[in-house]
């Protein structure tokens, strides 16, 4: 008799397993909630590690004036670009996890608490008042709403399965770190040498 597959889990490690990982790494995709940070220490990161920076909002998902392009153009786009040799990719989507999880060599889930993700849009929004910050599409001036501090509200219990099948499912073998608090971003900065 066949014994039934084994569910596939999430590949879980902490921080030290990750920076080693992390200093190797060509490809890191980093996912979370908004204003949990994820675009901010993906900046850092680029930087520091020397990898092309791509952002979800900014490269894919977003047209001038909040137009958002078609699904099948943003999947293109994705394709184009995971493609490449060396990139850190921030922002969510579990629906095009198929073709990025597969290429990352790790992935950060910057899983912070709502009450912060909330704060972090807020002080943004106020940050870049009229304007549109560096991570967003030409034209899309920061705005805060009901329905956007709703999605942040609920991500955890709406997303974050979404998020943790698409790992097990797509990547159940990459190395997945989540970073549940400034603290624990601030480690990890420290443990790679970088400036917090």
């Amino acid at each position: 008799m066949e014994q039934p597959s084994k569910p596939a889990t999430v590949n879980y490690v902490d921080d030290a397993v990750a920076v080693d990982h992390m200093r190797r790494a060509r490809r890191i995709l980093v996912v979370g909630c908004s204003g949990g940070g994820k675009s901010t220490l993906s900046q850092k990161l680029a930087v520091d590690l020397h990898l092309d920076y791509i952002s979800i909002d900014r490269d894919i998902r977003w047209l001038p004036g909040w137009a958002e392009r078609e699904r099948a153009e943003q999947r293109q786009r994705i394709v184009e670009r995971v493609a490449a040799d060396r990139w850190i990719m921030d922002g969510n989507g579990p629906s095009t996890f198929d073709i990025r999880v597969p290429r990352s060599d790790i992935v950060i889930w910057v899983r912070m608490p709502r009450l912060l993700c909330v704060w972090g849009v807020v002080t943004r929004w106020l940050k870049h008042f009229g304007r549109t910050r560096p991570e967003m599409a030409p034209g899309c001036i920061e705005k805060v709403d009901w329905d956007f501090l709703q999605f942040i509200w609920t991500f955890e219990k709406k997303f974050s399965p979404l998020i943790v099948a698409g790992l097990a499912k797509h990547g159940p073998d990459v190395p997945v770190l989540q970073l549940k608090s400034r603290r624990q971003v601030n480690r990890l900065l420290d443990l790679l040498g970088l400036p917090a």
